[in-house]
């Protein structure tokens, strides 16, 4: 798309700034003069919005928090719901009078480049629609300032735009769920559900939005943290660290005998129990799908304990299903928060072939325990026990798809069996 086809996505960013003048460009710059809203015929880029009576300009529709994004956005035919616009004016912080085309001439960047960000960030087409805000341009301004600075190259600032969409879509979806009572439930008879949200959305917004920031920060720290602790660039390009999968058994059977709440209820128990698990005990959770997650380790008894946890956490529970644990050792590819690799895969195997409430570790996460005398050399061989945390029982060796033949390893516990 370029720059002479004004048909471009968008959606608002909910971060709102201070206004500047429209042709300012780079980072942090703000939008907007007195009828910076308003199209002007003598000017071309205006022009090629289409003039104010032209349905292109009409403001599209907002039936739901959802607002104008969804498909068939700014249909001329739907009426907008005052209501609406006004719950979406006060989360915005300013209210719609761009068309897509107008904001990135405001932000003074190019269309394509404005498609590019709008739909890394996950929001739909909305043809010529004037559904953006003054903060939907200083988000472009901020992103495309920082290519210009040269502190991001394009590609890296349209990663950051994903990221970050696809990261806080998955949060306000989850937000809105928790709300969902007291965002439908009016607590005197009468009420409509606008009156009742506006101020509860009011009271929460400041809040959660302060909050959000400081976990980010922790967030960064921690990861920034991680970076600087490096030994070197080989170590960050090529990090060896443990990775764990943790599967519930029979969960398709679950989805086919249980009713939706209860199977929202038992997955809702399953990511709460095992993200708190794996965070207080060192490890970090990479993502939770429902009947599985994903957690890495920077070191092998740590991932190990934290298996080993999971499966005894899970046991204690009479409403959970049994669980199977895979955990392998080894170098693997990080993007976008997410994990990748050889190394990933063999703990996925891993946790296929593991029997109910069991761990099973690869060669090398057991080569780490017993380096670091987690556990022992042999245990046949070992005269003293004591002093090991954990036992290890070879397996037979079986050929894994993808990977070759591979030889696993019971994890347990040292006194339970080991």
């Amino acid at each position: 798309m370029t720059a002479d086809e004004p048909g471009v996505p968008g959606r608002g960013a909910a971060s709102a700034g201070p206004a500047s003048e429209p042709g300012a460009t780079g980072a942090g710059a703000g939008a907007g003069d007195d009828d910076r809203g308003t199209p002007d015929a003598a000017d071309p880029a205006d022009a090629a919005a289409g003039p104010p009576g032209d349905p292109a300009d009409a403001a599209p529709a907002a039936g739901d928090l959802a607002g104008p994004f969804a498909e068939g956005a700014g249909d001329p035919d739907d009426e907008p719901d005052p209501s609406a616009l006004r719950i979406e004016e006060l989360i915005l912080g300013s209210e719609r009078q761009y068309t897509p085309f107008q904001a990135a001439r405001a932000a003074g960047v190019s269309m394509e480049l404005a498609s590019r960000f709008w739909r890394a960030m996950g929001f739909a087409d909305v043809g010529q629609a004037r559904a953006l805000t003054e903060a939907d341009v200083l988000a472009l301004r901020r992103l495309s300032g920082l290519v210009e600075a040269g502190l991001l190259s394009e590609t890296m600032a349209v990663q950051v735009a994903r990221s970050t969409g696809q990261t806080t879509a998955r949060l306000a979806d989850w937000q809105i769920d928790s709300f969902l009572m007291g965002l439908t439930e009016p607590p005197e008879p009468g009420m409509t559900r606008n009156e009742v949200t506006f101020p509860l959305v009011q009271l929460l917004l400041p809040e959660l939005e302060e909050f959000l920031v400081y976990v980010w920060r922790r967030q960064l720290a921690a990861a920034t943290g991680r970076v600087v602790q490096a030994q070197d660039d080989e170590e960050m390009v090529n990090r060896r660290q443990a990775i764990g999968f943790a599967d519930l058994v029979g969960f398709t059977r679950l989805t086919r005998r249980l009713e939706d709440e209860e199977l929202g209820e038992l997955v809702e128990a399953f990511e709460t129990t095992s993200a708190d698990l794996v965070a207080a005990h060192g490890g970090r959770l990479i993502k939770a799908l429902g009947d599985e997650i994903l957690y890495v380790a920077e070191d092998a008894g740590t991932a190990a304990e934290i298996g080993l946890r999971l499966i005894e956490t899970m046991a204690n529970d009479a409403t959970m299903p049994e669980l199977r644990v895979g955990i392998a050792f080894g170098t693997m590819t990080t993007r976008m928060g997410d994990v990748f690799g050889n190394t990933v895969n063999l703990a996925s195997r891993l946790t296929s072939i593991a029997p109910k409430d069991t761990v099973l570790v690869d060669g090398a996460l057991r080569a780490e325990l017993t380096a670091s005398g987690a556990a022992p050399e042999s245990e046949k061989e070992s005269e003293d026990l004591s002093g090991y945390r954990f036992a290890l029982q070879p397996l037979y060796q079986r050929p894994v798809r993808g990977l070759g033949v591979v030889e696993p390893w019971l994890l347990r516990r040292r006194g339970t069996g080991g």
